[in-house]
């Protein structure tokens, strides 16, 4: 029976990871389970990855890195095209098309990904919620300075409240493809990713380019 090479074992050691992270959860998906449905051992893991954090961390830097990547190049070329005028769909479509394109794509794993991305929102584990937030953190950093530049009438906390929404419409977007089918009784088509990016591209620039919300005046209590 020939032997799994070490690169064969930390691939499969990925791919069971992601299957029961996506079916159970990070926190209910243990070390056993996993080393089992890899057909690998508990020091497997240790080897590769150190932790079951660091193999947390291995597997949504294998789904984003490429993702994040990609959202990056999009958005250089944007802003070399644009000659110092940056054009606001090009930016948003830099960020968003990627990853409804990536969730839609019938590969398994981006499946699996996109359940995964969708419990890690909700997971009761800060640090979860860290880990998925440090991959993001260039991307953010990085379109977020350059809305602020095609945007300068948002307050960072405006424009910060935007893009948090924006994120949530996208998360929304990729992974809720059950609910689009099922509550447009057919009329929509969520496997056209193409039309769904642009609409939702269309949808978000109107958002992020309205006036700035106008913060409520506080009621002075009267002195009795």
């Amino acid at each position: 029976m020939p032997v799994a090479s070490p690169t064969d074992t930390k691939s499969e050691l990925l791919e069971a990871a992601e299957r029961l992270f996506a079916e159970h959860g990070i926190a209910r998906s243990s070390l056993r389970a996993i080393t089992r449905e890899a057909g690998a051992n508990v020091a497997s893991v240790n080897y590769h990855f150190g932790s079951k954090e660091g193999l947390v961390k291995a597997v949504f830097a294998h789904r984003l890195e490429p993702l994040n990547r990609e959202r990056l190049a999009l958005l250089d070329r944007c802003l070399e095209s644009a000659k110092g005028d940056p054009d606001l769909k090009c930016v948003l479509r830099a960020l968003i098309g990627p990853a409804l394109q990536m969730m839609r794509d019938r590969e398994p794993g981006h499946k699996c990904f996109a359940q995964i991305m969708g419990r890690a929102f909700a997971d009761p584990e800060e640090r979860v919620r860290s880990i998925l937030l440090d991959e993001f953190r260039e991307v953010r950093e990085r379109f977020t300075a350059v809305l602020a530049v095609i945007l300068p009438q948002l307050s960072p906390e405006e424009l910060f409240w935007r893009f948090h929404f924006m994120i949530g419409a996208m998360a929304h977007t990729a992974a809720g493809s059950f609910f689009v089918t099922r509550h447009s009784a057919g009329v929509v088509d969520p496997s056209e990713v193409e039309g769904m990016t642009l609409k939702l591209v269309n949808f978000l620039a109107a958002a992020m380019s309205a006036p700035a919300t106008r913060s409520p005046r506080k009621t002075k209590k009267r002195k009795k």
